[in-house]
């Protein structure tokens, strides 16, 4: 809220006015009461309710202007909140986002931030209010009647001791609500992005159930809370009304002992109301106290944690631009595990070569692509770009010098050359039709309705997996980097398809270089080099003859899908 000081002290400054003006009507009343009402001085009454009318418009707009001023300034500290995680978030490498998973920074995003948001707003339009009004009630009852002021002597430290104990209740139930929530997120996202997987193993009896646990979860905690929360008003009103009659008996007496005047006693009763009223407006923020203070620590949690990849204090912004790619004894390994995924990694990449990299499932082979563009970075060794640590490269240019197409290619919502612009803002339309040529794209972009300007959806859902596939590759190609990497980027393709596109992208990228990571032999085969990974760990290194002559893994990966005839 640092920045918005200003606005905050004109807001309590109307706050306090407006309160002034609701404890000096009880006052003003009793004197039109005492002094005209019982006396029958009609022109003494016109006059203090003419007085009590100008209060009354200006307790109203001094009222009005603190909600403004509070309802823009709530606004303006959700919206930065959310401008604040969004930015962290967005310097977050593949573990923290691991670590944190999508449902849960969804729900910090937006709903979390809501709860703070509203808690800052009844703050500003009501708890700036109570304590003043609590105090000020407090002062103009004890200036009316001493003796009768005992009353509150009882009444506002059973309140607050009751609100407290109810309050203590609530917060590890809003700390549940909000754990319960991230995973009914998490479950319907699941079954939203594959709806396909379920309707083809006929599981939708199974997911039902399991979101009914989910939401039956978030239920019993949603309950549980609520009916904590409902003790809190009964119990409120309990010991207003309490008090009230209290007030009014010993009030009685004070008149009929002649201690007392009649309009004392029913500013008295007002004034008791405002104390009262004070007290259950804080009841109402305390209620949203506890949620909100889970959610904001659930934000903290984000803002507070550092991306393991952490741009350079002094960064490179000038590289010789070959791309020539070199890694030296690298390894990676993910915190608390017992094994690291790479070890001792050593790959030479040069320009106007093709390197490939093959394996088993789980041998590492993406994990080593992700280093180079530092997705994370690696825990040993180093990852050199034209000779300099990619640790110490600009952000900026690495991303210009490095080209990833990932496993799974994702689409943004938008059209066909606003996916394809995402790396070159300034490309020009002949430049996307040349990249959708090469990448085998352009046939069935032509046969859409809008060409460039068709629609694309969140995710690519409106295109098929091997046209997602070939979009991202044209998006790469768009990029014109240095270095390109293709992660698996050929799997979902027939095969006349990859070999054509493999055989455009060897023009096209003939002074790049070029890293290929496959499971398909045939997309690799003819590699100028291929590296061999299993276990996380080099064990060939090679042309396709060689290591089929002497490297059991490599050639135990080729025989499964490939006859000796057809390897050879």
């Amino acid at each position: 809220m640092a920045p918005y000081r200003k606005p905050i002290a004109l807001l309590v400054l109307l706050q306090f006015l407006q309160t002034c003006a609701t404890l000096y009507l009880p006052t003003l009343n009793a004197h039109i009461i005492d002094h005209g009402v019982v006396k029958g001085d009609t022109g003494y009454i016109l006059t203090f309710g003419g007085l009590m009318i100008a209060v009354s418009l200006g307790q109203v707009v001094c009222n009005m202007g603190a909600v403004y001023f509070g309802a823009r300034t709530a606004s303006a500290v959700g919206r930065d909140m959310r401008a604040a995680v969004f930015g962290r978030v967005q310097s977050f490498s593949s573990r923290e986002m691991a670590h944190f998973g999508a449902p849960s920074l969804i729900t910090r995003t937006t709903n979390d931030v809501q709860q703070v948001q509203m808690l800052t707003l009844m703050t500003f339009t009501l708890m700036v209010s109570a304590p003043i009004m609590c105090v000020g009630g407090i002062v103009m009852a004890l200036g009316l009647d001493v003796p009768l002021s005992g009353v509150l002597v009882a009444v506002v430290p059973v309140l607050g001791i009751s609100v407290t104990l109810i309050v203590r209740r609530l917060r590890p139930l809003f700390r549940s609500m909000q754990v319960r929530l991230d995973t009914v997120n998490r479950v319907l996202r699941e079954q939203i992005s594959g709806n396909r997987v379920i309707r083809a193993f006929v599981r939708d009896d199974y997911e039902k159930d399991r979101f009914r646990g989910a939401n039956t979860e978030l239920t019993e905690v949603s309950l549980g809370t609520g009916r904590t929360l409902a003790l809190m008003f009964p119990l409120v009103m309990t010991v207003v009304n309490l008090s009230s009659i209290a007030v009014v008996w010993f009030g009685a007496h004070r008149i009929a002992s002649g201690g007392m005047q009649i309009g004392d006693l029913t500013a008295f009763l007002a004034y008791l109301m405002q104390i009262v009223m004070s007290v259950m407006m804080a009841t109402f923020m305390f209620m949203m106290v506890p949620r909100a203070e889970v959610c904001a620590e659930r934000i903290q949690e984000v803002l507070g944690t550092e991306s393991s990849v952490v741009p350079p204090t002094a960064p490179v912004v000038e590289l010789r631009r070959h791309g020539h790619l070199e890694i030296r004894s690298a390894g990676f390994r993910y915190p608390g595990a017992e094994e690291p995924v790479l070890k001792g990694i050593d790959l030479v990449a040069r320009p106007g070569e093709v390197t490939a990299v093959i394996g088993s499932t789980g041998s590492g082979k993406s994990t080593l692509l992700g280093l180079i563009p530092r997705l994370f970075d690696a825990t040993e060794g180093e990852v050199l770009v034209d000779g300099v640590d990619v640790q110490e490269v600009e952000p900026a240019l690495l991303a210009k010098t490095v080209g990833l197409v990932p496993q799974k290619p994702y689409l943004f919502a938008g059209t066909v050359a606003t996916n394809l612009r995402y790396g070159n803002p300034d490309a020009t339309d002949e430049e996307l039709w040349h990249a959708l040529e090469v990448a085998q794209a352009k046939e069935f972009v032509s046969k859409l309705e809008n060409g460039l300007d068709s629609p694309i959806a969140q995710g690519g859902t409106n295109v098929s997996g091997g046209q997602r596939q070939r979009l991202a590759i044209a998006r790469t190609l768009v990029q014109r980097p240095e270095i390109y990497l293709f992660d698996d980027s050929f799997s979902a393709l027939d095969y006349a398809t990859d070999a054509a596109l493999r055989a455009a992208l060897a023009r096209e990228t003939a002074e790049a270089t070029v890293v290929i990571v496959a499971q398909r032999v045939a997309t690799i085969r003819d590699a100028d080099r291929i590296v061999v990974l299993d276990e996380g760990r080099v064990v060939g290194t090679g042309r396709h003859h060689e290591l089929m002559a002497d490297n059991e893994t490599y050639r135990e990966i080729v025989l499964s899908q490939l006859t000796e005839a057809e390897a050879a």
